[in-house]
């Protein structure tokens, strides 16, 4: 690919080898390899400062469900043996810390554009190339577009009447003030119990002086039992790390290192088992759902597990009609994303706090110094809106995307979202997505498919240009079959018994369709290997001479 000739600095259009929108995980990285390889680059970033969806998540409690060790990047030995985390499950700041000393360590920044936001990409067919337009008013030439957007970085605002007449201060989890917020002698209303909501509510409950948690569908959560870590653990965890990245990459079947099961949960004894569910319980994490190898393949091992965390439930929580309430009775445990909390439960047995229940009625109105729900008012002086992300495609759908004959991304996704690998959709030609819909995405530690994905899409476009190859696009019928084939495995499975953000149940008309694959980490990495492996089977690549569009920064 020949370098563009100059263009003034002041010029309103800028012209690329590739555009990457977001800065957070995903395209930090992503940049960090295009400039390895000689590609010039430009990240768009609507944030003040890199760390995508950790730079907007600052409500109180918010940690990764991951613990930081593995949640973090191991493309360079140096840097995952320099940084210290504090520890088991590192909280929002110091991982947004570690994404800007990444940021610094290699010398990302000058390439970032932050404060603004990618509005439109339009590819032109006679040319070649993307046009990308910025909330700044300028545009953008590029051969490349790769979307970092991410898969819960594009918050949902509720529909509930009345919201705008309310007087108090209203505050949505992932769109938290970065001073922070004092709940001190407030009485607080916490729409929501997914994760943000489990997080926070025991944090919201140390400060209000009344906290009312209003809440449609009770959640399962396992303790974290976080802690402080050592040196010592530290170290061995660092002495460790080929193994743990291999597996991870490789055998897991959701990127995390963990002792493997065994044998399905009807193969133990009730007695037994009980002790292999308090063992995972004592032990805390999204690693409880590793207790047996079938846990999310049948239901009468997964009833096993429910009925045990229900159970514990009842114990932790003192009055019985809350804990019922706490119970989840309505899907399989682990077929909505389990949470891992710090004393949530047992938030519960403070005087201060009130569990709403509005599975039946949901929210009646909002009213200016109060919610009103199953015909009583609860008078509240804040709002924390914990009720999620438009999650996979959300942040994708707020780009007006156009691909050949002007088709819109929107409107070809407008039934469900539709890729071959999760890694391009068929239509818009040199665009990529990281962790799209159709890939391990969310039902993995997001690192490790974020580093599988840019390097896989690295290696391409080095590929292409070592063969003078100018588009690459999915093939329509490649793309059919991979969506079949994310449903047909799907199915295979309890997920699809639960009204889940996986599902996009959570978002009022978007269409019921299992997004990600469950296929398994290592599987999924295959296939995508074998894929490239055999010239990028399943994708249409064309020769030419491309319009020149290389570096101006």
């Amino acid at each position: 690919m020949p370098a563009a000739p100059p263009v003034p600095e002041n010029s309103r259009e800028q012209t690329f080898d590739v555009v990457v929108v977001g800065a957070g995980f995903a395209g930090m990285y992503m940049l960090h390899r295009l400039r390895t390889l000689g590609f010039s680059a430009r990240v768009y970033e609507q944030g003040g400062d890199v760390g995508g969806t950790w730079y907007w998540n600052r409500y109180p409690g918010a940690r990764c469900d991951v613990e930081s060790m593995q949640y973090s990047y191991s493309f360079s030995e140096e840097l995952q043996q320099e940084w210290n985390w504090s520890e088991h499950y590192a909280p929002q700041p110091e991982i947004l810390k570690y994404a800007q000393h990444v940021a610094d360590r290699f010398g990302l920044r000058p390439d970032i554009v932050f404060n603004t936001r990618v509005e439109r990409a339009e590819f032109d067919e006679s040319r070649g190339v993307w046009q990308v337009a910025t909330s700044d008013g300028k545009t953008a030439r590029a051969q490349f577009v790769v979307l970092a957007t991410g898969c819960l970085s594009n918050a949902r605002m509720p529909d509930i009447k009345g919201l705008p007449v309310f007087k108090g201060k209203v505050y949505h989890t992932g769109h938290w003030p970065h001073e922070g917020v004092d709940f001190t002698d407030l009485r607080v209303g916490v729409i929501g119990t997914g994760s943000s909501a489990i997080q926070s509510v025991p944090m919201i409950a140390e400060q209000a002086r009344h906290l009312f948690v209003f809440q449609r569908t009770p959640n399962f959560s396992i303790p974290a039992r976080n802690a402080a870590l050592t040196d010592e653990e530290r170290d061995a965890i660092r002495r460790n790390y080929p193994e743990i990245r291999r597996f991870a990459r490789e055998e897991a079947r959701n990127g995390i290192y963990a002792e493997m099961p065994d044998r399905g949960a009807l193969d133990d004894g009730e007695n037994a088992r009980r002790v292999r569910y308090e063992q995972r319980w004592a032990k805390g994490g999204l690693t409880f759902m590793m207790a047996y190898n079938n846990l999310l393949l049948d239901q009468a091992a997964n009833d096993t597990a429910a009925s045990f965390v229900r159970d514990k439930i009842a114990e932790i929580v003192s009055d019985p009609a809350t804990a019922r309430r706490l119970q989840p009775d309505n899907h399989p445990i682990g077929s909505k994303r389990i949470c891992v909390d710090t004393d949530y439960y047992a938030t519960f047995n403070r005087p201060n706090v009130t569990l709403v229940d509005i599975r039946s009625s949901g929210i009646e109105e909002i009213l200016p110094n109060a919610v009103r729900a199953g015909a009583k008012t609860y008078e509240i002086d804040a709002l924390v809106l914990a009720t999620g992300f438009d999650a996979m495609t959300g942040s994708v759908a707020k780009i007006d995307i156009r691909g050949r004959d002007g088709g819109t991304l929107n409107r070809k996704w407008a039934a469900g979202p539709k890729t071959y690998l999760g890694l391009m959709s068929e239509g818009f030609p040199n665009l990529f997505i990281i962790t799209g819909p159709g890939s391990p995405s969310v039902l993995s530690n997001m690192i490790v498919s974020i580093e599988q994905h840019v390097d896989w899409i690295a290696d391409c476009l080095a590929f292409m240009r070592g063969r003078g190859l100018v588009s690459m696009e999915a093939a329509r019928d490649a793309e059919e079959q991979w969506v079949a084939h994310v449903n047909e495995v799907a199915q295979m499975t309890v997920y699809p018994q639960a009204n889940s953000w996986y599902m996009g149940a959570n978002i009022p008309g978007k269409p019921r369709i299992f997004m990600p694959y469950i296929g398994g980490v290592g599987v999924y990495r295959r296939i995508c290997d074998e894929v490239a492996a055999a010239g990028y089977r399943g994708f249409t690549m064309t020769a030419g001479e491309p319009e020149r569009v290389a570096a101006t920064s």
